[in-house]
C-alpha cells in the first residue's frame, strides 16, 4: 500500500463506444485504489466520461494536493506522447495548487509480457488437443 495523504490517482484510458470496455476501466481503477490505499478514478481521452478535466475536478473536490495520472496504454503512441501532456498542462493551469505527476505507459514494463504469457497459457489450456488424437507436426 502506498497511502500518501492528499494523493489521488487517475487511471487514464482511451475510452470506447462499448460500455463494458469502459466499465472494465472503472473496475481497474477501483482495484488500483484498493491496492494503493488511495482514492482513484478513471478518465477517458474520448468516447466516454469522465474526461480528464472531470476526473481532476473530482480529485480537487476530494482535497487532493497531488494527482498521479497513469496512462493505461500499451505503447508511447501519440495519445501518451502528445495528447495527454497537453491535457495535463491545462489542468495545471486550472489547479496551480495541485501537483500533477504523469506516469509512464505500460510499454516496457516486465509485467506486460507475463500477463500476455498467462493469456497464451489460458488459450492453450482451453483448446488443448484431445488426448490420443493424431496430430501432424
Amino acid at each position: 500500500m502506498i497511502q500518501e495523504s492528499g494523493t489521488f490517482l487517475i487511471v487514464f484510458a482511451h475510452g470506447s463506444n462499448v460500455p463494458e470496455a469502459n466499465q472494465a476501466m472503472v473496475r481497474l481503477a477501483a482495484e488500483v485504489s484498493q491496492a494503493a490505499g488511495l482514492p482513484a478514478t478513471c478518465a477517458f481521452l474520448e468516447l466516454a466520461q469522465p474526461d480528464l478535466a472531470a476526473a481532476v475536478d473530482q480529485a480537487s473536490a476530494a482535497g487532493a494536493r497531488r494527482v498521479v495520472i497513469v496512462p493505461c496504454f500499451l505503447t508511447m503512441g501519440v495519445h501518451v506522447r502528445e495528447d495527454l501532456p497537453q491535457l495535463v498542462e491545462r489542468q495545471r493551469t486550472r489547479f496551480p495548487s495541485i501537483e500533477f505527476v504523469l506516469g509512464q505507459s505500460l510499454e516496457g514494463h516486465p509485467g506486460v509480457a507475463r500477463v500476455l504469457l498467462d493469456r497464451v497459457q489460458e488459450a492453450l489450456a482451453e483448446h488443448a488437443p484431445v488426448s490420443g488424437a493424431n496430430t501432424k507436426g
